[in-house]
């Protein structure tokens, strides 16, 4: 009878070893390669377009010509100039607006959040040719001096790149506040400091990396943009063309080679200027 606890006991060490080698994990190898392989797809993707657009200006006859071309152009110089001072000013503008927003939209609540917090995600939503539409149906509506002023104008391009640009700035502040405790604010606000004191001393110095993806992110969508501007501001050369206008324009005119010269001109230039806000951003963080 002594000898059945024993016999018990064995059986359950035997038992828990059976079953703790049975649900041992299996190598998760697979797992990672299925992740990989499924996650470099979209990445894949983008290498490959990159690369055929290289490899067409590198090895067709006319490819590394009708670059130069492109360069020597006026009207993509000019077109040159004015996409890069849009997109400055756009982000600019974008970081100024943003900024409060996501400030307020992280840290109050009140009666109508959720209705702004909706208006603020239809640029994102829209297609760019509505919101180009919709503006132009804005300015028609204005005095006629005011409209003067901006349709089919260079303001009409910032401010179509603005439309649709900030909204994703204000959603990446949005997000870099809420990601900043309050705790923060309270203390500093407990030691004598305004609320404005709080925000200028103590918050906004955290949000610099934020602030840098928000202008980054504004930066390229509106180097990109395109069907607001045709919409709204026209492709004029020399006058309102921005560089995926000159696309635009190369392509109506069936002049393949002038077209992917551009896209690659302007691949180039967001590879610098991504890069560039990347480092400095690296730098400044580790000061």
């Amino acid at each position: 009878m002594k000898d059945r606890p024993e016999a018990q006991l064995d059986s359950g060490k035997q038992l828990d070893s059976g079953t703790q080698e049975s649900h041992r994990v299996d190598s998760s190898a697979p797992f990672i390669v299925g992740l990989v392989l499924l996650a470099s797809i979209y990445v894949v993707l983008i290498v490959v377009m990159i690369v055929a657009d290289l490899g067409y200006l590198f090895f067709s006859s006319d490819g590394l010509d009708a670059f130069a071309a492109a360069l020597r152009s006026p009207e993509v110089r000019y077109a040159i100039g004015l996409s890069l001072l849009s997109c400055s000013l756009t982000t600019i503008f974008a970081l100024w607006v943003s900024v409060p927003i996501g400030y307020l939209m992280s840290r109050f609540e009140f009666r109508g959040k959720a209705f702004i917090d909706t208006v603020l995600d239809i640029p994102i939503v829209l297609p760019p040719l509505v919101v180009g539409i919709s503006l132009l149906i804005l300015f028609r509506s204005v005095p006629e001096f005011l409209s003067d002023l901006v349709v089919f104008e260079v303001p009409a391009v910032i401010l179509a790149q603005f439309a649709v640009a900030c909204a994703f700035a204000v959603r990446t502040m949005r997000v870099t506040f809420e990601q900043i405790s309050q705790r923060y604010e309270q203390v500093a606000m407990t030691l004598g400091a305004s609320r404005s004191q709080a925000f200028w001393s103590v918050v906004l110095p955290q949000t610099r990396r934020g602030m840098l993806a928000a202008a980054t992110l504004a930066w390229a969508r509106a180097l990109g943009e395109f069907g607001p501007i045709l919409v709204f501001a026209g492709a004029t050369p020399m006058r309102t063309e921005v560089l995926p206008t000159t696309v635009f324009l190369e392509m109506q005119g069936g002049n393949l080679a002038g077209m992917l010269a551009v896209s690659i001109l302007m691949i180039l230039l967001a590879a610098i200027v991504l890069t560039i806000a990347r480092l400095f951003g690296l730098r400044r963080l580790n000061v």
